[in-house]
């Protein structure tokens, strides 16, 4: 089942736009190893449930996996062939705002080479492009 809040103050969002780089989330925070995003945009709840079967089925329930992406952002949708006017559809999917340098999984417990090959497959499945990324250590 896709990922959504469980509640929200508002039903429906303003669009809005996507500009400047992430200043929250953009540094490998639990695992070892993770999966920055280098372009911005939005994120469905498929994409990032696509992503985290994708290297889920890799590792074989190898080492730890984090979500560093949730989607809070509703999106709303009028039917096909609806006429113009009679005001705003329904929220048709859950997204999330993503900006370059976000980290969007992380992976800890297994080797550097099959964690990249794991990052990799999900990073096939972002609708832009990523790079794989490691723990820094702080002094």
């Amino acid at each position: 089942m896709a990922m959504m809040p469980k509640r929200v103050k508002h039903r429906k969002e303003q669009r809005r736009r996507v500009k400047g780089n992430a200043t929250r989330g953009n540094f490998v925070a639990f695992g070892d190893f993770g999966l920055q995003a280098l372009g911005g945009g939005w994120l469905t709840a498929r994409q990032i449930e696509a992503g985290r079967i994708a290297a889920t089925h890799f590792l074989a329930r190898e080492g730890k996996m984090w979500i560093r992406a949730f989607p809070n952002k509703p999106i709303s949708k009028k039917p096909l062939e609806t006429r113009m006017g009679k005001g705003k559809g329904e929220p048709d999917q859950w997204v999330s705002v993503v900006r370059p340098g976000k980290v969007l999984y992380e992976i800890a417990g297994v080797p550097e080479d099959l964690a990249r090959q794991a990052l990799c497959r999900s990073a096939h499945k972002m609708p832009f492009s990523c790079r794989f990324v490691k723990r820094r250590i702080r002094l």
